[in-house]
């Protein structure tokens, strides 16, 4: 059995190393993803079909050029990436931000934490949740709801 995978969409140099050091020192078994703008997003969710969907998508919203509401607006707006599990992560405390978010179709909203060690519990308890736990669409399975066209 593969391990599920991540896509971790972050432009900050200093906060991608911590996130990856934080999945590495709780052992997160999953293969980890970067994106380090909302371009490579757009074309690492959308673009390529021969890479199977990751189990969830780590969205930072301050990105350079293409933003995360964008990102996010536009994986919801594709049939193939409507139901894929989108995380935000962000250092934003802004309400506007938040409500965006959801009204756009995220599937949680995360503040990142100040400190290392809450950044590990943190990236713990999304892995458990949404690499474990969570139940989605397979690939290839119809994703509507029974009795809806």
């Amino acid at each position: 059995m593969t391990s599920p995978s991540l896509v971790l969409v972050e432009d900050n140099p200093d906060d991608l190393e911590l996130m990856m050091r934080a999945f590495r020192a709780d052992d997160v078994r999953c293969d980890i993803r970067v994106a380090r703008d909302g371009a490579e997003a757009i074309e690492m969710l959308l673009g390529s079909t021969d890479t199977s969907p990751p189990a969830v998508v780590l969205l930072d919203l301050k990105l350079p050029g293409i933003d995360g509401f964008d990102v996010l607006r536009r994986v919801r707006a594709d049939p193939r990436t409507r139901s894929l599990p989108i995380v935000i992560l962000t250092s934003s405390i802004e309400p506007d931000d938040l409500n965006k978010a959801y009204w756009l179709g995220a599937n949680s909203y995360v503040r990142k934490p100040m400190s290392f060690r809450d950044l590990v519990a943190a990236t713990r308890q999304i892995a458990a949740y949404w690499l474990t736990l969570n139940e989605r669409p397979g690939r290839g399975q119809r994703s509507e709801v029974k009795g809806q066209r």
